[in-house]
């Protein structure tokens, strides 16, 4: 399989808590000028995205197809998977760090229990690429149930 590089760009104007940036999804061109602030970032996003906030969108649509190949592997494909991801930018010990990711899926699969349901689904969050990137340095968790 190729490589499949991907590019985002973002620009920023001035100080890190009086400044603004946006930030564009440049391979794809599906979204942007996003804009971002500092405050969006540890107060209230007003209308505005952050790093954490693009983080959770790959995490959950990660997380979504790693689970749909589990699922359609074990012969027990996805009607439909509802996946949230919530990504925490926390202040730790003096310093910020993205602390969690938790992701919520709700799923719509025949001819599956809701316990080979939840351990598709911590195998997903165990193993999408995603997932990869950030063990070792976030507390993942995922909360799964059947429709």
């Amino acid at each position: 399989m190729a490589n499949a590089p991907r590019r985002a760009d973002a620009v920023w104007h001035g100080t890190l808590t009086k400044g603004e940036g946006e930030v564009s999804l440049a391979t794809s061109g599906a979204a942007g000028p996003l804009p971002m602030t500092w405050a969006s970032r540890t107060q209230r996003s007003d209308g505005k995205t952050s790093p954490e906030e693009l983080v959770a969108a790959a995490h959950a649509s990660c997380f979504s197809m790693a689970l749909s190949l589990i699922l359609g592997e074990g012969g027990t494909p996805p009607d439909k998977l509802e996946t949230s991801a919530t990504v925490t930018f926390q202040e730790i010990e003096g310093g910020w760090k993205v602390g969690t990711s938790e992701i919520t899926v709700k799923g719509w699969v025949p001819g599956i229990d809701e316990a080979a349901f939840k351990k598709a689904a911590e195998a997903a969050k165990d193993g999408c690429p995603i997932s990869s990137a950030l063990k070792g340095n976030v507390e993942m968790s995922v909360e799964a149930t059947l429709a």
